[in-house]
């Protein structure tokens, strides 16, 4: 665990980093660039040593003394909770609810205003609790969900109206709101009230990290999958950014398969 002379260190970078100058709005405090941080959204645990930001789900409560991102699932269902959404999930033309096959989880229809609306009504009770337990920042999952269904289905203009409605909710609470992946909309952000990014696999996917730097700047983490991912973003990035690597399931480090390194 970190030092208490760390966490007060921390903690007084961050102040000064969120200072709003004379007469303006104060400002919404962003993850510390290119800090240690831990992607922990399949099970809280204690951080590892020198860690400084710490993603958990919702569910979970915040680390104490260190930056937290709340992650919720805001563009599919959990698998297993398709009930709980009941008109909001998105079918096809015969009338099926239409799968993210590669997480068995039911994609949400973000194509109409008042479809829009019951699902940001949902997910902002989600936000609410984030801010509740204390949490700086919510990372809505499943941004891009749009690309894994027909165009017909869902377009990306869908996607931001309803991001738009989670980034001012959010905001009202004090949080700050990340884009999650979905690159090709990274250049939309100030339009979309995003604040900064939670990336997968960008350095897997070579070249990738870029184009989240040019719209983000250095308020980007990055979570691995692979040790090759990982010595890519590390190679490119490990100065600037953030970055972990994790096994795919997230899990804590008492399951099987755990993993957990940094650059």
């Amino acid at each position: 665990m970190m030092s208490a002379v760390a966490h007060l260190l921390s903690a007084v970078a961050l102040l000064g980093a969120c200072t709003a100058a004379p007469g303006e709005e104060e400002a919404i405090p962003l993850p510390p660039p290119h800090a240690a941080w831990d992607y922990q959204i399949g099970g809280a645990y204690d951080p590892p040593d020198g860690v400084e930001v710490v993603g958990r789900d919702h569910g979970d409560d915040p680390a104490a003394g260190l930056y937290n991102i709340c992650y919720v699932n805001a563009f599919q269902a959990q698998p297993g909770a398709e009930d709980e959404w009941g008109d909001l999930l998105l079918r096809d033309a015969d009338g099926d609810v239409v799968y993210d096959e590669d997480w068995g989880e039911a994609v949400l229809d973000t194509s109409t205003g008042a479809r829009r609306a019951g699902i940001a009504a949902k997910v902002n009770a989600w936000v609410d609790e984030c801010a509740d337990k204390g949490f700086q920042a919510v990372e809505p999952d499943n941004y891009d969900s749009f690309t894994r269904v027909p165009d017909e289905l869902l377009s990306a203009g869908d996607n931001q109206a309803l991001i738009r409605l989670l980034s001012a909710h959010a905001h009202n609470r004090g949080l700050a709101i990340a884009q999650k992946n979905t690159a090709e909309l990274a250049g939309a952000r100030e339009t979309n009230g995003l604040d900064f990014a939670v990336v997968e696999e960008c350095g897997h996917h070579d070249g990738e990290c870029g184009r989240y730097t040019e719209a983000f700047g250095d308020h980007v983490v990055i979570v691995e999958y692979t040790t090759d991912g990982l010595d890519r973003a590390c190679a490119g990035w490990a100065d600037e950014l953030s970055i972990v690597l994790r096994d795919v399931d997230v899990s804590a480090p008492d399951d099987e398969g755990y993993v957990y390194g940094t650059c």
